[in-house]
């Protein structure tokens, strides 16, 4: 298993080759049986779609999401998702940026406003799932979602803006409150497992 870095905001570039998405699905930390299905079935997509990082894939594309944080506490940010209308972890389009490690913080630190995330790799978890716009301003499509563990510093105060009715740091005992899909539960616990391994090796 690849030992966890955690990346300063900053450190971190785009890049434009699939070739680098595909590693970090490769990479992405071992899990249950929906994590490893999901593994193989973004690989197949990949391999059939080499416009995958762009939303001109109409049939789904690659995105990068984040589990924020807060070590301190144990507690994961969550945000309402203005367009889907449930409970969600910061996240979006790669937009054509195969390190969806960056992808994964620059919508962190859009979606929450918090200054001074850092970004954990290889990513924790992995996720097809589809997206539905409670609107119905466009088709359903497959997300394709790698996903990484990202740090709060202490003290942080997320601030909302236009793709959130709400921000709300919440303890994963709680999430069933938030009808989240078994997806982000899974996501939590890998989080909350990587976190526990950086205390265990000192990296916090």
């Amino acid at each position: 298993m690849i030992g966890l870095t955690i990346h300063e905001a900053g450190a971190l570039r785009p890049a434009t080759d699939l070739a680098v998405a595909r590693a970090a699905v490769i990479d992405a930390r071992p899990g249950v049986a929906s994590h490893e299905a999901s593994r193989e079935a973004i690989l197949k997509f990949i391999a059939a779609h080499p416009d995958s990082l762009h939303r001109t894939s109409t049939t789904g594309h690659l995105t990068g999401s984040a589990l924020v944080v807060d070590p301190a506490s144990r507690r994961i940010l969550l945000l309402f998702h203005t367009k889907v209308q449930r409970w969600l972890q910061p996240g979006g389009h790669a937009d054509g940026d195969a390190n969806l490690a960056h992808v994964a913080l620059r919508e962190a630190q859009e979606e929450t406003g918090i200054a001074g995330l850092r970004v954990v790799t290889p990513a924790i978890d992995l996720d097809v799932h589809t997206f539905h716009n409670a609107a119905g301003t466009e088709p359903d499509h497959l997300h394709l979602d790698v996903r990484h563990l990202v740090l709060a510093p202490d003290g942080a105060e997320p601030v909302a803006n236009h793709e959130s009715e709400a921000l709300r740091w919440v303890e994963v005992d709680d999430l069933s409150t938030y009808d989240v899909d078994p997806g982000t539960v899974r996501l939590a616990q890998a989080g909350l497992q990587a976190l526990d391994e950086l205390v265990r090796t000192g990296m916090l």
